[in-house]
């Protein structure tokens, strides 16, 4: 069972969630951005990292990039659902 611990009392800081398969998970309270790593400070570098993409920073995907990493270009919805999830 994860457990977690905080002081959101102006609704700032954040949230560390210990995951039961040991890695910590850190969670901005003001912007509900989390991300994870397998020790606090892991955790922490990677959770500015997103809060940086999710304030706009970073470079944007190009047809370049979906190319080289060898994705397909698909729109959502554009498959069928596996029967499971019919």
């Amino acid at each position: 069972m994860a457990s977690a611990t905080r002081d959101a009392s102006n609704g700032e800081g954040v949230e560390f969630i210990h995951e039961d398969d040991g890695s910590i998970t850190a969670r901005d309270i003001e912007t509900g951005v989390a991300s994870f790593g397998e020790t606090k400070a892991e955790a922490l570098r990677m959770l500015a990292e997103a809060i940086e993409l999710h304030e706009g920073g970073g470079e944007p995907v190009t047809d370049e990039d979906i190319e080289e990493w060898d994705l397909e270009e698909t729109e959502p919805g554009d498959k069928e659902l596996p029967e499971f999830m019919r």
